[in-house]
């Protein structure tokens, strides 16, 4: 165990799935010459990035069962080369039908990766490693993101749309010669795997999972917290700070920078935030939600355009959206055995990813519906449209932050039968005040 043979293998893996995430959000940076290039509605656009979450959405379950039997390495190099086709279409698509065909088999490339990386860290690692390697394997993914908003759209405002996707598409090739060659599932003498259960055994365990109220809540947790950032980051964010709010190219391209950073520094300090208090997870994913709706309402409401600080600001509030989300799958690890914890993880990673691809299209199609009653004067992405359009994103939040506290109660209830009881936290903050006071005094 934690050979160096295994520190190859995560290597490997961490590149597989940064190259996935630049693949997962390039499209966010090309919204205005992908319009232009397939002379498309902003309906049309968010159609795009709809239906690659979508498709990455329905595999995860069925992803995480055929990991079980085939093993990573399969599914991470199947996955590799089903980007690098997307990548290689939308290069060359001309007309819309041929680019979602690209981003349909980008999205399910994406979908074959993440799952099947973190399945490599408990085959190759010591146990007391795991916690902090899955931790590291999210925020290092999150560099692709980087590529994405810097390297990549400088080459397709220099290049051009066809040099910059074959990029792309060399990049999943990389991965797929290095995968091929460098990645074992296991390491040498390890039992090998299970072919996995049975459809009726994987129904009964896809059903026992959803009845855990701690499941749901984590569902409900990754849907109110990560769809804005997906939102931002893939689809509209690059149009609404360049052609609403009147950014050069090169600031969005920083403010994306900030983006990846501020997700990166925030996921410790969430994880050792759910470590030590494990029974406020939910609050802290209410307060992101909480933040993220005042930095929408601040940017939203400002007369004209914001400043480049509040810009700035609520970038970062979405950032932490990502980190956050990961509470979810915290809940679905605590709420349920070992044998189901992959099922429920599935089902959680479900919530943000149908929330995003909601949201997407509902920003575009409000985005058409100004425009084509006139109230947009004939300029699709305008400040004042994108003002109501984006406001979509209030209702999403109201929606998820009612079903958290609604689960919870029930969680809590679940809990209190089991001899364990959260108390208010007003009362909580009281009575931690009052051992720092005792503390303090008996020093």
């Amino acid at each position: 165990m934690t050979s160096p043979r295994a520190w190859l293998i995560w290597t490997i893996g961490i590149f597989a799935y940064l190259v996935a995430v630049s693949q997962r959000t390039s499209f966010g940076v090309v919204g205005l010459e992908a319009t232009d290039r397939f002379h498309a509605s902003a309906a049309q656009i968010s159609f795009f990035t709809v239906l690659q979450l979508l498709v990455y959405a329905a595999l995860q379950i069925p992803v995480g069962v055929m990991v079980d039997r085939f093993g990573s390495r399969a599914m991470i190099a199947g996955g590799a080369i089903l980007m690098a086709l997307g990548q290689l279409q939308l290069a060359f698509a001309d007309n819309i039908p041929g680019g979602v065909l690209g981003r349909v088999l980008v999205g399910a490339g994406d979908a074959m990766t993440f799952v099947s990386v973190i399945r490599l860290i408990p085959l190759w690692f010591a146990p007391v490693r795991v916690p902090l390697l899955t931790q590291l394997t999210g925020m290092s993914g999150q560099l692709g993101q980087l590529f994405s908003v810097v390297p990549f759209a400088l080459i397709i405002h220099s290049a051009g749309w066809t040099p910059a996707f074959l990029t792309l598409a060399a990049m999943s090739a990389l991965a797929v010669v290095l995968v091929l060659v460098l990645l074992q599932d296991q390491p040498p003498g390890h039992p090998a795997a299970t072919t996995g259960q049975g459809l009726r055994a994987t129904g009964v365990s896809l059903s026992s999972a959803w009845r855990q109220p701690g499941t749901r809540l984590g569902l409900w947790s990754h849907f109110t917290i990560q769809f804005s950032g997906t939102v931002f980051a893939m689809t509209w964010g690059y149009p609404f700070l360049i052609s609403a709010q009147g950014l050069d190219r090169g600031t969005v391209s920083g403010l994306m920078a900030l983006y990846v950073a501020a997700a990166i520094a925030a996921g410790p300090m969430i994880g050792r935030f759910v470590s030590r208090h494990p029974l406020r997870r939910s609050t802290m994913v209410l307060l992101i939600a909480a933040t993220t709706a005042a930095a929408w309402a601040a940017v939203l409401l400002m007369p004209g355009r914001s400043p480049l600080w509040m810009l700035a600001a609520l970038v970062v509030v979405l950032a932490i959206g990502g980190p956050g989300s990961m509470i979810g799958f915290d809940f679905a690890r605590t709420f349920n055995p070992a044998h189901r914890i992959g099922t429920a993880t599935g089902i959680v990673n479900v919530g943000g990813f149908i929330a995003a691809l909601v949201a997407i299209y509902l920003i575009g199609l409000v985005l058409d519906l100004l425009k084509a009653t006139g109230f947009s004067q004939g300029e699709l992405y305008g400040l004042e449209p994108f003002r109501l359009a984006l406001s979509v994103q209030f209702v999403l939040l109201g929606i998820g932050a009612f079903a958290i506290v609604f689960t919870r109660r029930k969680v809590r209830r679940q809990m209190a039968a089991q001899g364990v009881v959260v108390p208010p936290l007003l009362k909580a903050l009281a009575q931690q005040r009052q051992r720092n006071l005792e503390r303090r005094k008996a020093q």
